[in-house]
């Protein structure tokens, strides 16, 4: 299993092999013009400039927000979430790069969980760069833009952002806030759309796991404090 994970991600990196020839030239709008020509813009990805810039949002769960959620149980996890959702976990073993919603027509959550350090083991050469922990990785991946890019670093990064994100509806609505809630925090990108509201998560708790909330709300029912209750539901067996 957890070969298949490395390779799932590993392949997702590949492109990085030609950006390190394109960087030797040590020019950043260079690297620049090689993410828009091989990766795209932030016109045809939006979520290329989606930036969490509010500041952390930090929420106390209060008990009427967790009412009438359903825990479910997997081998390493477990979530609470509202009744009406079919939740499924999954492993990474294919890039979400994407650009086509899951075929579930309904309300479904969809759950990822890496052990603490996942990432900076499978990149340590970033370590180097001062990665030294998963939060780091997810933070960088986050705040990643492609106007931003300076070295290989940098490019590193947006690829990883375009990787890391799933399907979110119609992606000029889309938003990102960083988030502290009990002892998990991370970012949430997120649509609001008329098909259905789009909440991609990613989230480590106080011991560096990491996990992964898919939601996708055909109904509309659910708003960043509600996820933000079914998120700080999250742990680790």
């Amino acid at each position: 299993m957890k070969d298949k994970a490395r390779r799932g991600i590993l392949n997702t990196v590949l492109i990085l092999l030609a950006f390190a020839f394109v960087a030797r030239l040590g020019k950043p709008f260079v690297l620049q013009a090689y993410i828009e020509t091989t990766i795209g813009n932030c016109k045809n990805i939006p979520v290329l400039c989606a930036y969490p810039a509010q500041g952390i949002i930090r929420q106390a769960v209060e008990k009427q927000s967790l009412a009438g959620l359903v825990r479910y149980d997997f081998p390493d996890m477990e979530i609470s979430m509202p009744r009406e959702f079919t939740v499924i976990k999954e492993q990474i073993n294919k890039v979400y790069y994407k650009r086509k919603p899951r075929e579930h027509a309904g309300n479904v959550a969809y759950l990822l969980y890496e052990r603490p350090d996942f990432f900076v083991d499978l990149f340590p050469r970033l370590k180097k760069q001062g990665v030294d922990n998963d939060f780091e990785f997810i933070s960088r991946t986050m705040s990643a833009l492609p106007q931003a890019i300076d070295d290989l670093t940098d490019t590193f990064f947006v690829v990883m952002k375009t990787v890391f994100t799933p399907y979110l509806g119609e992606e000029n609505n889309i938003k990102m806030i960083q988030f502290a809630v009990e002892d998990k925090k991370g970012f949430i990108a997120y649509s609001l759309c008329k098909e259905a509201n789009y909440f991609d998560c990613n989230v480590i708790n106080g011991r560096g796991d990491f996990f992964k909330v898919y939601i996708k709300d055909k109904a509309g029912a659910l708003d960043l404090k509600k996820v933000l209750a079914i998120v700080s539901t999250l742990n680790h067996h």
